[in-house]
């Protein structure tokens, strides 16, 4: 039984992420899966509205409520070093074996580094994309349906849409914002 790790930011956690995790877990049903949460101390702002310990909650009441069992949370803090930035991750998550992303330089990253690295199959990337979810969010739009509905329970609770729109930048700065 080995480990994985699956990094992402989670800004918020949405049904794009969730497939992802029961894809990798669907995959690798003997392999512990371990959701690092990126950018671990930014919140409060737009690219990161919410805490590490908020994203957290929304990613474990997601799998819960979607049967999902086999993985762990651990936030990951940046450093902003790429070539410190494997053996920083490492440091701070049980051993794994293989890595899961999309994401080029990451790959690039932990496999110059010896670790397997596959990229798990994305489902409706244009749809469920943090930026645009949050950008629909600064618009007026409550798109429960591109999350889990426990999440947005969640944002419910902690207020998370108004926050977004507090956060939001000028619809031309969103447009203009890589």
């Amino acid at each position: 039984m080995g480990r994985g790790l699956l990094v992402g930011r989670f800004q918020p956690f949405h049904n794009g992420h969730l497939a992802v995790v029961q894809g990798v877990r669907a995959a690798h049903p003997d392999e512990t899966l371990i959701l690092g949460v990126g950018s671990a101390q930014a919140s409060h702002t737009w690219d990161n509205p919410f805490t590490a310990g908020e994203r957290a909650e929304m990613i474990e009441r997601a799998l819960a409520a979607a049967s999902v069992d086999g993985w762990t949370v651990v936030p990951l803090v940046d450093i902003d070093r790429h070539a410190l930035w494997v053996a920083h991750v490492a440091s701070l998550v049980p051993p794994f074996e293989r890595v899961h992303t999309n994401n080029p330089l990451t790959r690039l990253l932990f496999e110059r580094a010896g670790y397997v690295v596959e990229s798990p199959p994305l489902v409706d990337r244009e749809r469920f994309e943090g930026a645009r979810i949050r950008s629909l969010i600064a618009a007026g739009a409550t798109p429960r349906e591109l999350l889990p509905p426990t999440v947005g329970t969640y944002l419910d609770a902690i207020d998370g849409w108004a926050r977004l729109r507090l956060l939001a930048p000028s619809a031309s700065e969103r447009r203009s914002h890589p």
